[in-house]
């Protein structure tokens, strides 16, 4: 990200200061909960994107996205530390600081040896930094420099920033290298919102040129950020080199949110291309392509899909891609407004998998959902001018209903804690008149952001009984209004008030909430019936659903109906959506043996968990090494995990190479072999543990530890390892035999509540050689760290344990399995040191 330049400043800002210092200076010991053992954090505040990775002088440099002034996003800067070995880091003051017009937004740097920006001197190269220059007006992202000549330790912005610009607000993160063959710099930068790369080529690092563009590829469920490209040796030809095209996405990621997928290609020094051959679905039984001009047996109700399959983009509707054939199902008719179903003939479930094309809203199929609100006594619907005996405090002193058009809205008015010119900045409660609970239920209407009571910075809805909350409830991260209420069956009688809480600034995503029409009533509300899905019933039944992803782009999707084989079934669409994304997409429905894979499915991930994102290399490593390290977080909640005074780590640093399995190429990466200088005490062995069903406790323990472990697999469906075990908590790494997958399942990790995102079962595909299954995961007080097949597979996840969880145990279920090989080292902390 980057940082624009004063007037007063105008011909060059110095930056910085020289005083180094070790990062746990403040605090002394560097023990607070949760605090990483051996993962960089800073002393204290947010930070995100690891930026600037570069080598230079005997100093691994390690910039970041940092704010200097508090503990979620905003005043975006760049953080530094630098490290000699990869392992223990110094932390160093703020290096590039936002100003009053611009933050300093993602980046790279590198070392000008052959001086061709004129910044250093014969001897003493410019560490040069090109950032993206987020402009505080406007919005607008253009790419600038700053350059150091002592070592980084203080930065100058160039005079001429910025150095590209074209116009746009996606425009970001630039990754910059010395391309060799062209004696020229190559920049990879992401056109965000479009799912492209960019690259440029510069003589100087102030003059670009466009070349070409990659993309849309692959995972295409959020914007694209972090572009990194790189060579490595092709282990299928030696002394020849394969290109390696990172990109990071936020949300798509292959386990939710945020994620980082890469290309294996080539580059002739203008454009990337992959390898990645076009992708054909399975043939099979056709059910419905909808290209013969009528929906061919299909049934329609309502008004949503017309009288006949579309054969594009409706008028109003954005561009629509992917679809097979001529045509297809589209039910954006008087834009989102319209409702209905789409219904096959009946048919007999005769293959393994139903697959099909989808597209459109994301609006799940929820069983038992409502089109009339709940009766009983409406309490309070906001349909007035003002909130007679409610109460606000801070920015909500005053505070009256807006009038808004929100989906699941009822009448013309809510009550949103979107207030002031900040919106989501302000900050305060709204209390309600106090009265007496006679009725089972109050149910109510409630979207906003999903920042639960725990979170520490909370948008909740709390009822509230002598002093204290005795029931929350929380947002969707959407403004999509829906029903949720509190069992009250046992106060009643009781005096209670209902308080709006807001106390979130939006830094992590909605920082407000919204609320419409509480009831009392002697019935829980059901949810809406918002469905935009596809849906497979039999006798009468959903037994399957799908739903789009807010997307004009049908991709493939699958069932599993092998347990369904021989039933009579149909397939229903269904739009009963009148708000955004209120429509779906679909086409090509199969009967097939074999399932059809989506982009998400058929991308390369470098990691399967919830947390590396941003993940970019290192320029200049000795020795031509290729080193990752990654933001461990997640956009999802990364505003409110429960750390203090600091948020966020960085993965540790990664070893990255190509491996040829069953012919083709793919990244695989194992930690930098520098973290054994931090192994001490004694070793613990094990070999040949029979692994009974059930869960076997070690004679193991510890919250920051190295594991290496080697599995056979039995007659069990899963088996693994339960770490950071006590208190009813455990983190379950396993393998399961039936998927062939590997996964983590941190459901009860510890502190899962912050966030409804937070707590599941992270997975990753891996077909196990021979029966066996080799582990290497690194343990620190708040992550899990998971090479699987040296690194062929790896998956990532923060946990929130109580520091007195620290056992380990062994399970199987569904049989037994066997513990080949189990060693055990302790980690000493890289701050004490």
């Amino acid at each position: 990200m980057s940082s624009i330049l004063s007037t007063a400043v105008a011909l060059g800002l110095i930056i910085g200061n020289t005083t180094a210092s070790p990062v746990y200076a403040e605090n002394g010991n560097y023990k607070e909960t949760y605090r990483p053992q051996f993962h960089y954090t800073p002393e204290k505040n947010w930070m995100n994107d690891p930026n600037g990775l570069v080598y230079y002088k005997g100093e691994y440099h390690l910039f970041y996205q940092y704010n200097p002034s508090g503990n979620t996003w905003g005043n975006m800067s760049w953080g530094h530390a630098v490290s000699r070995n990869l392992v223990h880091w110094t932390q160093l003051p703020v290096a590039i600081p936002q100003d009053v017009h611009e933050m300093v937004f993602s980046g790279s740097a590198v070392v000008d040896t052959n001086n061709t920006t004129g910044f250093g001197k014969p001897g003493n190269p410019a560490l040069v930094a090109i950032y993206t220059s987020a402009d505080k007006v406007t919005g607008k992202q253009s790419q600038a420099l700053a350059y150091s000549t002592d070592g980084g330790r203080t930065f100058t912005k160039y005079a001429g920033n910025p150095v590209l610009d074209i116009g746009s607000s996606n425009f970001r993160d630039p990754k910059v290298f010395w391309y060799e063959p062209g004696h020229e710099w190559l920049m990879t930068v992401a056109q965000s919102d479009q799912h492209k790369v960019s690259f440029y080529s510069s003589p100087d690092l102030k003059h670009w040129k466009h070349l070409s563009d990659f993309g849309p590829a692959g995972a295409t469920g959020g914007v694209w950020e972090c572009p990194d490209l790189f060579q490595l040796p092709d282990p299928s030809k030696p002394g020849k080199q394969k290109w390696v095209l990172i990109v990071n996405l936020n949300p798509g990621g292959v386990a939710g949110g945020s994620g980082a997928q890469y290309f294996i290609g080539n580059f002739n020094g203008t454009t990337f291309t992959s390898d990645d051959k076009p992708y054909t679905a399975p043939s099979g039984e056709n059910l419905g392509n909808f290209d013969n001009g009528t929906f061919d047996g299909w049934t329609a109700s309502g008004t949503a899909f017309g009288d006949s399959p579309a054969i594009g983009s409706l008028p109003g509707q954005m561009p629509v891609a992917g679809w097979g054939g001529s045509g297809f199902v589209n039910s954006f008719h008087n834009y989102d407004g319209s409702t209905g179903t789409l219904s096959s003939p009946n048919f007999t479930i005769n293959k393994d998998y139903l697959n099909f094309l989808i597209g459109g809203g994301n609006h799940p199929h929820v069983d038992g959902g409502t089109t009339a609100p709940p009766s009983g006594q409406v309490f309070e619907d906001f349909e007035g001018t003002s909130l007679p005996g409610w109460t606000g405090s801070g920015d909500f002193v005053g505070i009256v209903p807006t009038r808004e058009n929100l989906s699941g809205q009822l009448g013309n008015q809510v009550l949103d804690t979107c207030q002031t010119a900040s919106c989501d900045g302000a900050e305060g409660t709204v209390t309600s008149p106090t009265f007496t609970i006679n009725s089972n239920y109050i149910d109510f209407l409630i979207s906003g952001g999903n920042h639960p009571i725990s979170s520490g910075h909370p948008t909740v809805l709390n009822l509230v009984i002598d002093g204290s909350v005795v029931a929350s409830a929380t947002g969707n991260n959407s403004a999509n209004l829906d029903w949720q209420y509190f069992d009250v069956s046992k106060y009643q009688g009781k005096q209670a008030t209902l308080q709006i809480v807001d106390q979130n600034d939006g830094s992590s995503g909605w920082g407000h909430l919204m609320i419409d029409n509480i009831v009392f009533s002697d019935v829980k509300a059901e949810p809406w019936d918002t469905e935009t899905g596809v849906n497979l019933l039999v006798n009468g039944q959903v037994v399957r659903s799908a739903t789009g992803q807010d997307s004009e782009s049908l991709d493939w999707t699958h069932w599993n109906v092998h347990n369904l084989l021989g039933k009579t079934a149909h397939i229903e669409i269904s739009d009963q959506n009148t708000s955004g994304w209120g429509h779906i997409l679909a086409d090509q429905f199969t009967m097939a043996d074999e399932p059809a894979h989506s982009n998400v499915e058929r991308a390369h991930w470098v990691d399967y968990g919830k947390d590396n994102y941003a993940a970019v290399t290192y320029n200049d490593a000795p020795g031509g090494k290729r080193i990752m390290i990654g933001w461990m977080n997640n956009w999802q909640y990364g505003g409110d995990i429960p750390t203090s005074p600091w948020r966020s780590a960085m993965t540790v640093p990664r070893e990255l190479k190509l491996q040829e399995t069953n012919g083709k190429l793919q990244l695989v990466q194992m930690p930098v072999k520098q973290l054994n200088e931090l192994r001490e005490g004694p070793t613990v062995h094990f070999e040949n543990i029979k692994i009974p069903e059930g869960t076997t406790p070690l004679s193991a323990k510890g919250k920051a530890v190295e594991i290496n472990a080697t599995f056979l697999a039995g007659s069990a469906k899963n088996y693994g390892l339960k770490l950071r075990t006590g208190n009813g908590q455990e983190t379950e790494v396993g393998y399961d035999s039936t998927t062939e997958e590997v996964y983590i399942d941190r459901t009860q990790s510890g502190d899962v509540n912050f966030s409804s995102d937070f707590p599941g079962i992270q997975r990753a595909p891996l077909a196990i050689k021979d029966g066996k299954l080799k582990l290497k995961i690194l343990v620190d007080w708040s992550s899990i760290e998971v090479f699987a097949e040296d690194g062929e597979v790896v998956l990532t996840d923060q946990i929130f344990p109580d520091p007195s969880s620290d056992g380990m145990a062994v399970f199987a279920t569904g049989g037994t399995a066997h513990l080949q090989s189990f060693t055990v080292n302790q980690l000493r902390s890289v701050w004490n040191d």
